[in-house]
C-alpha cells in the first residue's frame, strides 16, 4: 500500500542503525568479517546511516598491543577491506580504529560511504582515572599536527571540525565523537549541534559496573533534548577482554530528549539496533526555540563532507509510534501526570481568586466530563485557600436536549462534594428569545447557539451578582476544532481546562474519583459521567437517551488529539499525520476502530475546523499552560482568523492519493 512513499523525500525520517558485532581482542580478520556481515545486514535493513563501537577492528581492550607495528598495520589493513566492502552500496558507515600518524597513536572514528573516507574523527578526552588509562597508549586530537593525513595511499581529512551531510537529505547533519567526549562539560557534539548537526554519533567501549547503564541512559538521553538532534551511542559488546572489566554492548539512540531505542546488555553475539530518526521535528523545534540560535554565535567553523545514501521505501517504520500523545501508556506515569495536572489547576485557580480578591467561583455543571474536571478543580481550590466548599455556586441549567441521566449526575455530584447548587431550567427563557427572533423551533444552530449563549449569560451575571468569577469549562482539544458557541461556552473568566486535551480529561476524572474521592458517594457519580457519551445536548433526546454525540460530528477524540499534537507542537505536514495514522491503524494500536478512509476523513475534518475556528481562539479566556501543547494567543498560538488551509489540504490529499494507490 505504501511502496511509492520514501522515508526521506515524503517524510523527513533517516534510518539509523546501531551496530555491536561480536569480536576477539586483537583478531582483526576476525573482527573485520563481523563488522562486514553487519554492513550487509543494515543494508538489507535500509539503514542509511550505521555506528558501530569505539576500536571495534581491534578490539578497545587490546592494551599495550595498541603500540605493536603487526597490529597496527593489520587495523589499517581491516579498514582497506571495510572500505572495499561499503563501495557496494550507498550507506554512511562509522567505525573506530587505532591509526598512527606522526609518530602518534590517535583512537579514531574513520566516517566511510560508497568505497571513500569522507574523513577520520581523531577522540579528543582520553579518561586516564580508575579503571582507564587511555594516555598511557593514545594523544588527544588536540595534539593532531595537521588536518589532512594519508590514509590508505590518499589524503582524508582528520580532525574533530568535520561534519558530515547527506545529499538530497538537507536537515542530515552528522556529527562524530567517541566515548569519553560524551560525558565532559564541554562535549565535542555540542559544538557540532550548535553548527547544524542533528545526527550525533558516539563510538564508545563503555565498561559494565551497577547503575552505569542508568547514567548513560539519563545523559544520552538528557544531550539529545538539550541539543535538538538525535544522539546514537554504541559501546563495545561480551567480546571485549574480562581480565578487570566486563563490557555489556549497550547502545541508546534518543531523539530530542525521547528514547527511541535501547539494547540489552550483556548479549552474547552480534546486534543491530534500528531506528528512524524524525528529521522534521528537529529542524522544526531548532527554527522555533530562539534561545538555541542564540547558543550559536561565535562558533568555530567545520568543515562539511557531503556523502550520499540510498532512500528506503517506507514499508516498514522503525519508531514507535504513539497512539495517544498526551496520555503516558504507562499506569504509574499517567496516576503521576494526573496529580500533576490537577496540582497545577488546583495552584493556577487559587492564584487567580487570590489574585482578584474573590473568594467565589461560579460555573455550570452539564453532568458530563469537562464540566466534571472544573467542578473538582474548584472544590479542591477552595480545601487549598482554606474557604469553604459553599463558595463554589454550581449550577445545571437543564435546555431541551438535558437528559435526566446527565441532570441527575451534576445534582448527585454537586451534593456529595457539598457546593453550593442549584438548577435553573432555560427552556421557558430560550422559548421567548424564539419568539423575539421568530424562530419556529426547528433544531438548527440558532436553536442550539441560543442555549448555549444564554447559559453564558446567566453564569456572567450570577458571577456580577455573587462577586464571583465565572470558571470555563471548555478543554483543548475542543479549542481546536471550535466545537463551543461564540460568545456561549467559549467565554468565561478564567478556564482551567484550557490545555488539557480531551483524552487526557477522561483519564484526570477518573483519578480523581480512584485517588482522592474513593469510597465516596462522588467516586459512583463520577464512575458514570464516564460512561456517558459526550454530547452537548442541544438538541431532543428520543426516549430520554441523548441523540446528539459529538464524536459523531467532530470525529473521534483519540483521532482528534492523535492529530492535534503533531500539528500544533510539531509543525508537522498533514500528509506525513496521515501515514502515522495509518502505520498506528497498521500495528492495531487503534483496536481496529477506523479505516483508512475514516483516518483521512477525520484528518480533514480536523484541518478544516482548525483553520475556520481560529477567531474563536483569538479570544479566549486566560487559562493556565498545561503541557507542551497550548492554544491562548497570549502563549504559544498565533494565528490569523482569515488563514486559508488549502496548502494543507493539499498536502493531505497527495498523500491520501499516494497510499490509497
Amino acid at each position: 500500500m505504501a511502496q511509492n512513499i520514501e522515508l526521506n523525500q515524503d517524510l523527513g525520517f533517516l534510518r539509523i542503525g546501531a551496530a555491536v558485532p561480536e569480536l576477539k581482542v586483537a583478531d582483526v580478520d576476525y573482527n573485520v568479517k563481523n563488522i562486514v556481515k553487519m554492513m550487509e545486514k543494515a543494508r538489507t535493513a535500509g539503514i542509511q546511516v550505521l555506528c558501530f563501537p569505539e576500536m571495534a577492528i581491534t578490539g578497545y581492550t587490546i592494551g599495550d598491543l595498541v603500540h605493536q607495528q603487526a597490529l597496527l598495520a593489520r587495523a589499517e589493513k581491516g579498514l582497506r577491506d571495510i572500505l572495499e566492502a561499503s563501495a557496494a552500496y550507498n550507506m554512511v558507515i562509522i567505525v573506530g580504529l587505532p591509526v598512527c600518524i606522526h609518530q602518534k597513536v590517535f583512537n579514531c572514528a574513520a566516517v566511510l560511504c560508497s568505497g571513500n573516507i569522507l574523513g577520520v574523527v581523531p577522540k579528543t578526552y582520553l579518561p586516564s582515572y580508575k579503571e582507564f588509562y587511555e594516555e598511557r597508549w593514545f594523544v588527544s586530537s588536540e595534539d593532531a599536527c595537521s588536518d589532512v593525513i594519508e590514509l590508505l595511499g590518499k589524503p582524508v581529512h582528520f580532525g574533530t571540525d568535520i561534519l558530515f551531510t547527506l545529499k538530497g537529505v538537507p536537515a542530515a547533519v552528522i556529527g562524530v565523537e567517541l566515548c569519553e567526549d560524551l560525558w565532559v562539560p564541554l562535549s565535542p557534539h555540542e559544538y557540532q549541534a550548535l553548527a547544524g548537526a542533528t545526527i550525533l554519533l558516539n563510538l564508545s567501549a563503555s565498561n559494565e559496573i551497577l547503575a552505569k547503564a542508568e547514567w548513560r541512559r539519563i545523559i544520552v538521553t538528557s544531550e539529545s533534548g538539550r541539543n535538538i538532534a538525535a544522539y546514537c551511542y554504541v559501546s563495545a559488546g561480551t567480546g571485549e577482554s574480562s581480565n578487570d572489566l566486563v563490557f555489556g554492548g549497550h547502545a541508546l539512540i534518543a531523539e530530542n530528549g525521547n528514547m527511541l531505542q535501547e539494547s540489552q546488555k550483556l548479549s552474547p553475539g552480534s546486534h543491530l539496533m534500528i531506528a528512524d530518526i524524525d528529521l522534521d521535528r528537529l529542524v522544526h523545534d531548532r527554527s522555533m526555540i530562539t534561545s538555541f540560535r542564540q547558543s550559536a554565535r561565535n562558533l568555530k567553523t567545520f568543515k562539511v563532507i557531503e556523502a550520499q545514501v540510498d532512500d528506503i521505501p517506507a514499508s516498514k517504520l522503525h519508531r514507535i509510534i504513539d497512539p495517544h500523545p498526551f496520555v503516558p501508556g504507562d499506569p504509574a506515569r499517567r496516576a503521576e501526570r494526573c496529580r500533576d495536572i490537577f496540582s497545577m489547576q488546583v495552584a493556577a485557580l487559587a492564584k487567580k481568586l487570590t489574585g482578584s480578591k474573590i473568594q467565589r467561583i461560579v460555573l455550570g455543571v452539564s453532568g458530563g466530563l469537562d464540566s466534571t474536571l472544573a467542578l473538582l478543580a474548584a472544590a479542591k481550590t477552595m480545601d487549598f485557600l482554606g474557604l469553604p466548599r459553599t463558595n463554589v455556586y454550581a449550577y445545571t441549567l437543564p435546555g431541551f436536549g438535558t437528559t435526566k441521566r446527565t441532570r441527575d449526575n451534576a445534582t448527585n455530584l454537586c451534593a456529595a462534594l457539598g457546593v453550593n447548587f442549584e438548577s435553573i431550567n432555560i427552556t421557558r427563557t430560550c422559548r421567548a428569545h424564539m419568539v423575539d427572533l421568530g424562530h419556529k423551533g426547528e433544531e438548527d444552530i440558532v436553536f442550539e447557539n441560543l442555549q448555549a449563549r444564554y447559559r453564558t449569560e446567566f453564569l456572567f451575571n450570577k458571577a456580577n451578582e455573587l462577586n464571583a468569577i465565572l470558571l470555563g469549562t471548555g478543554d483543548l482539544t475542543e479549542v481546536a476544532l471550535g466545537w463551543c458557541t461564540f460568545s456561549g461556552d467559549q467565554l468565561s473568566h478564567y478556564d482551567v481546562n484550557a490545555s488539557v486535551p480531551k483524552t487526557l480529561v477522561r483519564y484526570m476524572v477518573r483519578w480523581v474519583a480512584d485517588e482522592e474521592l474513593a469510597g465516596t458517594k462522588a467516586q459512583k457519580v463520577l464512575y458514570d459521567v464516564l460512561d456517558t457519551p459526550i454530547s452537548p445536548e442541544l438538541k431532543r433526546p428520543a426516549n430520554g437517551k441523548i441523540t446528539q454525540i459529538s464524536e459523531d460530528i467532530i470525529g473521534p477524540v483519540e483521532l482528534a488529539d492523535f492529530y492535534l499534537y503533531p500539528f500544533v507542537r510539531l509543525g508537522m505536514r498533514p500528509g506525513k499525520m496521515l501515514y502515522l495514522a495509518n502505520e498506528a491503524r497498521k500495528q492495531k494500536l487503534f483496536d481496529g476502530r477506523y479505516t483508512f478512509d475514516d483516518l483521512h476523513r477525520w484528518l480533514r475534518s480536523f484541518i478544516e475546523r482548525f483553520f475556520a475556528n481560529q477567531f474563536k481562539r483569538t479570544c479566549m479566556p486566560e487559562g493556565p499552560k498545561i503541557g507542551s501543547v497550548s492554544l491562548s494567543p497570549r502563549g504559544d498560538w498565533r494565528m490569523p482568523s482569515d488563514a486559508e488551509a488549502a496548502l494543507w489540504l493539499e498536502d493531505l490529499e497527495a498523500m491520501y492519493r499516494k497510499l490509497k494507490g
